[in-house]
C-alpha cells in the first residue's frame, strides 16, 4: 500500500477502531465509562439501537478499505457521522456545559477526523481531469 493510500484510508481505520469500541461500551456498559446511569428499559433499548447504528457505519467503513467501489461512500458517511456527532457535542457542550473528559477528548477526535475526511475528498484523488 503506497503512502498516498494510507494517507487517504487511515482515518477510517481508525474511526472503525474507535466506533466499534465504543458500540460495544454503549451497548452493554455505558456507565462504565461515562456518567450515564439507566433506569429504564427503554434507555437500555436506546443504547443497544445506538450500539448497532455504530455498527453499521463501521460495515460501511470496512467495505469502503476493502473494496475501493465503496470508498466515496465510506468517506462521505464518516463525513457525516463525525462532523455530526462533533458537531452535536458542540452544541451540547454551548447550551448543557461541558461534558466529562472523555466525552471532550471525543468531540475533538470527531471533528478531526471528520475534517480530514474533508481533506481527502476534497483532494486531487476525487478531481476530474
Amino acid at each position: 500500500m503506497t503512502n498516498r493510500l494510507i494517507a487517504y484510508k487511515i482515518h477510517l481505520v481508525i474511526s472503525v477502531v474507535i466506533v466499534l469500541t465504543v458500540a460495544i461500551v454503549y451497548g452493554f456498559n455505558p456507565s462504565s465509562q461515562f456518567n450515564i446511569i439507566m433506569d429504564t428499559v427503554d434507555e437500555h433499548n436506546f443504547f443497544k439501537a445506538t450500539m448497532g447504528l455504530y455498527i453499521g457505519f463501521a460495515i460501511v467503513w470496512i467495505m469502503g478499505l476493502l473494496n475501493s467501489n465503496y470508498f466515496k461512500t465510506a468517506l462521505l458517511t464518516n463525513i457525516a457521522f463525525m462532523l455530526g456527532l462533533g458537531l452535536g457535542r458542540c452544541v451540547s457542550w454551548w447550551l448543557d456545559g461541558p461534558p466529562t473528559l472523555l466525552y471532550r477528548i471525543g468531540t475533538i477526535g470527531e471533528l478531526l477526523l471528520g475534517f480530514y475526511g474533508l481533506w481527502v475528498i476534497n483532494s486531487k484523488v476525487f478531481k476530474k481531469p
